[in-house]
């Protein structure tokens, strides 16, 4: 098996009714526990909204995050799976698809010696 990250971007869940995002978060909590129970889910996790960001040789370090709200990283998991077609599959199952959020879905790389 190999590890995949899923990183979210957009979907504005605060701009939603309450009940709304209730029910997207009862459908995130469900979807974590699928992952959780198919003995996929190694991590997952929210980001706060902010940041530092340290760039180039002088080191200049600005706040963050910089990007157009729909680009925002939001959140990420680290997922077991087969192959990038799997692991594709799975994300289908994402809570941000239906508002419009995107999840990129990324092979890590092992280098650690083992």
């Amino acid at each position: 098996m190999d590890k995949f990250m899923f990183i979210y971007r957009g979907g504005d869940f605060t701009k939603l009714p309450p009940e709304e995002a209730q029910a997207n978060m009862q459908q995130w909590f469900a979807w974590m526990d699928e992952l959780k129970n198919d003995n996929r889910l190694i991590s997952t996790g929210p980001l706060q909204p902010i940041g530092k960001q340290i760039t180039g040789k002088r080191k200049m370090v600005t706040d963050g995050p910089f990007s157009e709200a729909k680009e925002i990283v939001g959140g990420y998991t680290i997922i077991t799976a087969e192959s990038l077609e799997e692991a594709t599959k799975i994300a289908e199952g994402c809570p941000v698809l239906p508002a419009d959020g995107m999840v990129e879905i990324r092979p890590l790389r092992d280098v650690m010696p083992r």
